[in-house]
């Protein structure tokens, strides 16, 4: 079991970057396969990234590709998403979960963090 924290997040305009840690206060990461997550309002909680074990990213959502990055480092228990050229359609709660089990598969996700707001004006 992990406690996750989510930071970074923040009101920025279109074109600006942001940078979304997730930190495990318990637990360690390097145990596990991250997603990263993000809900707008009114719609359901949708797949950014999915982070492999060795710090290997296995998918972005094509809205993100390009733009999006993640990394982690294991020795600071913390995994990134860097956020590049921001759109107002990337406005939404971020989140990030573990699994060992099917990355693939939302429900397989646990330990969510509280989540952290990202705003997007245009």
């Amino acid at each position: 079991q992990v406690h996750l924290v989510e930071s970074g997040g923040g009101l920025v305009q279109a074109g600006a970057s942001l940078r979304l840690s997730c930190a495990a206060s318990e637990g360690t990461l390097g145990d596990y396969a991250i997603g990263w997550f993000r809900q707008a309002p009114g719609k359901e909680r949708e797949f950014v990234n999915i982070l492999d074990r060795n710090g290997i990213s296995l998918w972005y959502a094509d809205s993100v590709k390009g733009r999006f990055t993640s990394s982690r480092d294991n020795a600071k228990n913390t995994v990134y998403l860097q956020m590049n050229n921001l759109k107002p359609e990337d406005t939404a709660v971020y989140f990030c979960a573990v699994t060992r089990d099917n990355k693939w598969v939302l429900s397989h996700y646990h330990d969510w963090g509280q989540g952290t707001q990202v705003t997007v004006s245009s």
